[in-house]
């Protein structure tokens, strides 16, 4: 039997006192405190901004970044000067309170106005403060313009002003052709493997189109459902995630972003194909908004004759999403698509899937869908009018006097687990000797009323919650588990 593989981001990061390691299913992403002491594709240069006086670089054993590696194009010098150090704190809500996670990752510029494109996995909206240290060893304030984690992806700014008031420059890389790339192909990863900054390490591309049907990533967001990745044996460690996977010019080809947990020459980068297409949206957007109409597709390879099919011929539908607007057209398992809007399916390969599911995702929310379905022996046709497509993951928050983190039910989550809609708040955990553990909330448990009011949203639960801390008085919760009901008080 084949197993799912173990994965590792690299991002570590430190709660409080105690080291732990942010999202310990992958490698490739931040590493921890202490350790060691995406616009258009744009063109590399140097960017320069006046005025300000200079300040000295802070206290390092490092030396800047040198230009004059021999045996190096000049494009890739420039590539190493557009290679940051991403410092992250951000919030957790996982132990009933809300706790800070400090940790280190890695970007690159890849424009004249300050984007750095990195791993979403590495700043998220989360994200309390972000900061970047520059080849030159200064360190820079920046903010998080856009997030996507269906692609792992995640843009940050500089801050300009800073950077003027301080004199400092900056050089930005550019996108090379990942769709050209073959396997044996040399690449090159930059990045800052577990805090060492500026680290190069060399390799091959393995595989330029690796696919994997297990779309969780970390800390339960979904990820890689739209997109193939370039596995390479250079080596990618924790805080190498959102670096930059280059070529011999220094082009970048892809964002690193995981690996196999205990796997040696085993890494996987974002193609430079998906990376500069998000980095646009994010860019403009602020997110990226995508269709969905809840088929979960599975290939064909070898089912073919089962199905009276020709080869490379339709997508197969393993499941269809409970509640979803493919459930409620009267789509089901088994089910084959021979045709997505007048044109031909062929979803014979793993790799084939992507881009089929990005032909749905790409189109505007709300649009219809028309596919030919064949169910047995016979073919239908079906309108399906989209939904946008949204993580099972709802925002998450400390009602940090009740010893209570909480996260909304999405309608995903919902549908995941056969509830009757998305109203109530996840509890993520409790605090011991608090007014949620005293009364015996439990990890798990879905908050559906808050003295007697349907939990709807997020804001409605802070709401009571706010007046509670104006006013401490007994509050009653109603709170679902196993699909029993029970009420709880919580006393002040």
């Amino acid at each position: 039997m084949k197993e799912s593989p173990a994965w590792s981001i690299t991002r570590t990061g430190a709660v409080g006192a105690a080291a732990a390691v942010a999202g310990a299913l992958f490698f490739g992403g931040c590493a921890g405190a202490g350790t060691g002491k995406p616009a258009g594709s744009g063109g590399r240069g140097a960017a320069a901004l006046s005025g300000g006086a200079a300040v000295s670089a802070p206290a390092t054993e490092e030396a800047p970044a040198s230009v004059n590696s021999a045996g190096m194009s000049k494009g890739f010098n420039r590539l190493l000067e557009a290679v940051v150090r991403i410092d992250v704190r951000e919030e957790s809500f996982e132990a009933g309170t809300r706790r800070f996670i400090a940790g280190v990752g890695s970007g690159v510029i890849l424009s004249e106005d300050g984007l750095i494109l990195t791993n979403a996995h590495v700043a998220s909206p989360r994200a309390v403060e972000l900061s970047v240290t520059l080849a030159n060893l200064e360190r820079v304030n920046a903010k998080l313009v856009g997030w996507d984690h269906w692609t792992d992806l995640a843009l940050l700014r500089l801050d300009l002003d800073e950077m003027k008031r301080r004199g400092l420059t900056f050089t930005w890389a550019e996108f090379g052709d990942s769709e050209q790339l073959y396997p044996g192909q040399t690449v090159y990863a930059v990045g800052t493997p577990h805090g060492l900054t500026r680290t190069v390490t060399r390799g091959i591309i393995s595989n330029n189109r690796r696919y994997f049907s297990d779309s969780r990533g970390v800390k339960g967001y979904e990820t890689g459902l739209f997109n193939t990745w370039l596995q390479t044996d250079a080596a990618i460690n924790p805080g190498n995630s959102g670096g930059p996977l280059v070529d011999d010019d220094g082009r970048v080809v892809g964002i690193n972003s995981r690996g196999y947990l205990g796997a040696d020459n085993l890494a996987f980068a974002i193609p430079a194909s998906t990376a500069h297409r998000v980095l646009q949206g994010l860019a403009r957007d602020g997110a990226i908004t995508r269709s969905y109409i809840g088929i979960v597709p599975g290939a064909l390879q070898d089912l073919e004759s089962f199905y009276a099919l020709k080869q490379n011929t339709g997508l197969l539908i393993n499941s269809v999403d409970p509640g979803s607007p493919a459930a409620k057209a009267g789509l089901r398992g088994s089910d084959i698509v021979l045709s997505l809007d007048g044109a031909a399916v062929d979803g014979r390969f793993p790799e084939q899937l992507p881009p089929i599911l990005n032909r749905i995702a790409s189109l505007p929310v709300g649009s219809t869908v028309k596919l030919v379905v064949k169910r047995g022996e016979q073919t239908t046709d079906y309108a399906i009018v989209t939904e946008k497509l949204e993580s099972r993951q709802g925002e998450e928050w400390a009602f940090e006097k009740w010893g209570l983190t909480v996260r909304k039910v999405s309608r995903a989550f919902a549908r995941e687990n056969q509830l009757e809609d998305d109203t109530g708040l996840l509890v993520l955990g409790v605090q011991r000797g608090y007014p949620a553990e005293v009364a015996g909330l439990s990890r798990g448990d879905i908050i559906t009323k808050i003295n007697r009011q349907s939990v709807t949203t997020l804001e409605a639960g802070k709401k009571v919650y706010d007046a509670y801390v104006e006013n401490p008085a007994a509050t009653l919760i109603e709170a679902q588990s196993d699909r029993r009901v029970s009420l709880y008080v919580l006393k002040p």
